[in-house]
């Protein structure tokens, strides 16, 4: 959590997020994330300061709990002082004990948010799915989070003024905003007109830019001008792997050429022959993608 500290922008973390994206699709499955099609609704989460502490941060465990569907599960919450935003404990269950910062006690339209990572680790504890180290395994966590409907609220959290700012998880705001813009073009969702944060809405716009740009790298056919004149010349002379560059040349069995390229939604990677038009269908999220190779 940052406190009246300063707030690193920009996409340091891509590559795991975009490695977070894979292993979502597979280990949930396209049909299960399908099911994550609605977020949570602001007035599921919402919490006013005439609400009761404790009763009030029970509820939204309650309700992030519902929205991922977590069987069996419940949440104990209690706040303490600490450095960190919240903390919690996973063990066998059904009660997991979340522990939230003492401040937020009286910054309690943001409680929803902390909720929303901490119980994201209990449904990926479930899942057995995780990365190797802290740093990666926070970056699965906020990026699940987003990707499944909650992280809206870990976005709407940042502020930033002249005097001071604030922001929960381990993603930039451009990378919160970059996974909420994957999320709303495969459901067709648009989180912004929740946003209660000027700076939040900023960074979305912004991580959608980003996004756009995954699919307009060749050998899609909406690539731009400057790419697909790369790619002609690198077709003629395939290169070997090249930093920046997502497509890579090799030959099949039979001596013809094949490119690999990610998927502009869940970043496996997908091989088709060099041969012009394809249409390729991506197996992991089913996207089909129209390609000049």
């Amino acid at each position: 959590m940052a406190s009246d500290g300063p707030v690193v922008h920009g996409y340091p973390h891509l590559d795991t997020v975009r490695a977070a994206i894979t292993a979502l699709y597979r280990r949930l499955s396209y049909d299960t994330i399908q099911t994550f099609a609605t977020s949570v609704a602001p007035a599921d989460v919402a919490f006013c300061d005439t609400d009761d502490l404790y009763l009030g941060a029970q509820r939204v465990a309650r309700e992030l709990v519902r929205h991922y569907r977590l069987p069996d599960a419940r949440m104990i919450v209690s706040f303490r002082e600490m450095r960190y935003a919240a903390n919690v404990e996973l063990a066998a269950g059904p009660e997991y004990f979340v522990e939230l910062n003492d401040r937020f006690r009286t910054h309690r339209r943001d409680i929803g948010a902390a909720l929303a990572h901490e119980v994201m680790h209990v449904y990926l504890h479930r899942l057995d799915l995780s990365f190797t180290g802290t740093r990666d395994n926070e970056i699965l966590t906020d990026t699940a989070t987003t990707y499944l409907g909650a992280g809206w609220l870990l976005l709407d959290a940042y502020r930033e003024d002249a005097d001071s700012s604030q922001k929960l998880g381990y993603l930039t705001p451009e990378e919160f905003g970059y996974v909420l813009a994957k999320r709303s073009l495969v459901f067709g969702e648009d989180p912004s007109v929740w946003f209660t944060s000027p700076q939040a809405y900023t960074a979305y716009e912004k991580g959608m830019v980003q996004a756009r740009l995954d699919e307009q790298q060749p050998p899609l056919t909406a690539a731009g001008w400057a790419g697909r004149h790369r790619y002609a010349r690198d077709r003629r002379h395939p290169p070997g792997p090249q930093p920046g560059v997502p497509y890579t040349f090799t030959p099949d069995g039979g001596g013809r050429l094949r490119v690999s390229f990610p998927c502009p939604t869940c970043h496996q990677r997908i091989r088709v022959p060099v041969r012009g038009r394809v249409r390729a269908r991506c197996a992991l999220c089913r996207t089909v993608l129209e390609c000049d190779t």
